[in-house]
């Protein structure tokens, strides 16, 4: 005898949200697109994290739409500027995706990225990252921040590629 379900048993159902990393770039864009589809597959809600650490001299994503000045502070209202910047990306993504409507929750943290996407993803039943990738070599490996999610994640990771595949002819 064995403790294995009966074969006609039903898989348990996800719990916790899809999670997803995302900072405005493109191969993030991708990666919310995944997450959204997964989402809606699953039956759950979806959390957009989004870490962000401002530094005058080097801002990316969202933290450029957040942000423009120089005065080397943190600049005011930062967290709501970023978050509404993904609030405002992710809604437009899931107009986009359409089919059911999928529930979302956005966090954004001060923060290294990887850091912030593992204690975002906590209670998550899936985190999905993009990766970022240049060259032809680019993109056969892994960035820097989805390498650390993926060696340190407590749950399944995705990571999405920066373009998605074209068919063969």
């Amino acid at each position: 005898m064995t403790d294995s379900p009966a074969p006609d048993a039903k898989r348990p159902v996800a719990e916790g949200p899809v999670a997803v990393g995302t900072d405005g770039s493109p191969p993030a864009r991708e990666a919310v697109l995944f997450a959204l589809r997964e989402a809606q597959l699953r039956g759950v809600a979806l959390r957009a994290v989004c870490a962000y650490d401002y530094v005058p001299a080097r801002h990316t994503g969202m933290e450029r739409m957040a942000w423009p000045g120089t005065s080397g502070g943190y600049p005011p209202h930062q967290y709501d500027l970023v978050t509404q910047a993904v609030a405002d990306s992710v809604a437009e993504l899931a107009r986009q995706v359409g089919g059911p409507p999928v529930e979302v929750e956005v966090r954004c943290e001060l923060g290294r990225p990887a850091q912030v996407l593992l204690e975002g993803s906590t209670d998550a039943c899936l985190l999905v990252v993009g990766t970022r990738g240049s060259s032809a070599w680019g993109r056969l490996t892994l960035g820097s921040t989805s390498t650390e999610v993926v060696h340190h994640a407590h749950l399944p990771v995705v990571v999405v590629p920066a373009e998605p595949h074209e068919a063969p002819a």
